[in-house]
């Protein structure tokens, strides 16, 4: 055993600190993408326990990779690879979950552990809900892990992740590990071990909250979506604007805790489900509601046909384990899943990921779980659209839906139940993992999936890609969903064996830049993206010494 991971044990207990490659294996893997070596991972108790770690990481000169439950995208809160030029420690922060409402609930305190979940079934007791609505919200994604990602959900009125309140730890030039408290909270003492004890045992009231001006929440965002001719997309992980400490951090700092706006609840929501086979009409749609509707709507989901046929038969276990074992289960579910995974790799002749495959059999012995108007709305039409609405919204989107658009030849649309309600949002939400489930039950033949996180123009006329024959022919799947309103797209590609898939995702690339669209939109960089010029130059003063992620957004992993 080395004397650091005995450092870490005497820190926070021998069961708390995991070496072993089969224990470690789901932490050292992204939930789509990445995979590399880590020394140990550590699971700090207390937010002094979680100081005391990072500072022994900091004085044994090891890289830094914060890490709670790992709902991210683009790998970027695992390892990469086995090529660091010093031993990598993973610090979980799952099981630091402080939560607390300020302000009569206007407002939220969140520790590292949170969950965006756990906000929202604490914000339900006072009838508000949390400042974002993430798919990965159903599997354990957290508060401060979507303000450091920039992660934007599905909310057409509030955008990405953000807050200018933060407690965080960073290693400043001197190669020292430093406590920035920006929290906003008076008198929580001088010592880092004083301020993160006073926090944690809640000894502060509101009357020591601070206003000086900063924003707890993307306040701009509902007029940003309206300009319908803005030069630049809606929101991107890359804009200036929404890169403050902690937010947009991306793991290059070690956050402690945040606050967070709240916002009332809807009295009331109805959902509409639209279909065409003509996405100009879409277009034509979208225009009128951002341009003279006086409430917009909740969120504006779109999935072509493709995405409602692959979830429906590729990912219908994760709709029926969200309904019936919640997400509170699902992150331990995750886990071992990953374990089993891990062993059952190691044994010749075995596909890989057979819990996988296991999982797409058994739920074939379920019922069908989507309504039939819903499943007769994919056969009819290409493309699809869940218009999620919400009080003065719903009348104001009924009136335009029956008096107008509706009366267009070529779509239809119809008001859903709770029960088609229910099933729509989550089968839009489980969409995100059925291109992956293909590939693993196709292993044989197509190559790992090729995912592109897009902020379009909002005046984008190609929303809808016609792909060059280049681009296609050895293409086996093409998968589009996203956040239509913000004009943010999650196209999926599965392609063959033989494919140059370097080469493809470059093309790509380079017609999205040449239309003016963002990427990533709202996954953040990762290991996945190359980080724009402000984007490197913000994490490179956040972390000078490159102690934290080391090697996000295709920079170097290496010291300073």
């Amino acid at each position: 055993m080395s004397k650091l991971v005995r450092t870490f044990q005497d820190l926070v207990g021998d069961a708390n600190v995991l070496t072993k490659e089969m224990d470690t294996a789901y932490y050292r893997s992204g939930f789509r993408y990445g995979f590399g070596g880590a020394t140990a991972v550590i699971f700090p108790s207390t937010l002094v326990e979680l100081w005391k770690v990072l500072q022994a990481a900091v004085d044994a000169d090891c890289a830094i990779i914060m890490q709670a439950t790992k709902t991210g995208l683009t790998g970027g809160s695992s390892p990469s690879g086995f090529d660091y030029d010093r031993e990598v420690v993973i610090v979980n922060t799952g099981r630091l979950r402080g939560l607390r409402l300020l302000r009569n609930g206007t407002q939220a305190l969140a520790f590292p552990g949170t969950t965006l979940f756990e906000l929202g079934q604490e914000l339900k007791k006072i009838d508000r809900v949390p400042h974002s609505v993430l798919g990965s919200t159903t599997i354990g994604a957290t508060v401060i892990g979507g303000v450091a990602n920039n992660a934007g959900g599905a909310l057409c009125k509030r955008g990405s992740s953000y807050t200018e309140f933060a407690l965080y730890a960073r290693v400043n030039e001197e190669g020292t590990l430093e406590l920035i408290d920006h929290l906003g909270i008076r008198n929580l003492g001088e010592t880092p071990e004083e301020i993160l004890t006073r926090l944690e045992n809640g000894d502060f009231t509101d009357a020591d909250l601070i206003d000086d001006g900063r924003a707890a929440s993307d306040t701009d965002y509902v007029n940003r979506i309206r300009d319908l001719d803005a030069s630049v997309p809606n929101r991107y992980n890359a804009d200036p604007k929404r890169l403050y400490e902690v937010s947009g951090s991306a793991g290059k700092v070690a956050c402690f805790a945040v606050r967070v706006d709240t916002f009332a609840v809807p009295k009331k929501k109805q959902v509409f489900i639209l279909g065409t086979n003509d996405p100009d009409h879409f277009v034509t749609m979208r225009r009128h509601i951002l341009g003279t509707f006086e409430h917009l709507p909740e969120m504006g989901e779109y999935m072509n046909r493709a995405t409602f046929t692959a979830a429906e038969k590729y990912a219908k276990d994760v709709a029926l384990a969200i309904k019936y074992l919640g997400t509170d289960r699902l992150p331990r579910a995750y886990a071992l899943k990953a374990k089993a995974e891990y062993l059952l790799n190691k044994i010749p002749l075995l596909p890989k990921y057979l819990p996988d495959i296991f999982l797409y059999y058994a739920s074939k012995l379920f019922p069908q779980h989507l309504p039939k108007r819903l499943r007769q709305y994919r056969d009819d039409y290409e493309h699809l659209l869940i218009l999620v609405t919400a009080d003065e919204a719903i009348e104001e989107a009924r009136r335009y839906l029956e008096d107008d658009w509706g009366r267009t030849e070529g779509v239809e649309f119809f008001e859903c139940s709770e029960r088609e309600q229910e099933a729509a949002l989550l089968h839009r939400f489980s969409a995100a993992g059925a291109g992956i489930r293909y590939q693993n039950l196709h292993q044989r033949t197509t190559q790992e999936v090729l995912a592109l996180d897009i902020a379009l123009l909002s005046n984008d006329p190609e929303w809808v890609e016609e792909l060059p024959e280049e681009l296609t022919r050895d293409m086996v799947l093409n998968l589009s969903y996203g956040h239509y309103m913000c004009h943010v797209f999650h196209n999926i590609y599965v392609y063959r064996k033989e494919a140059d898939l370097e080469r493809i995702k470059t093309l790509m690339l380079e017609r999205l830049e040449a239309r003016g669209a963002k990427f990533p939109a709202e996954h953040n960089v990762g290991h996945l993206y190359e980080a724009e010029p402000v984007v490197k130059d913000f994490h490179r003063k956040l972390d000078p010494t490159n102690t934290f992620n080391p090697g996000i957004g295709k920079t170097s992993k290496r010291r300073r």
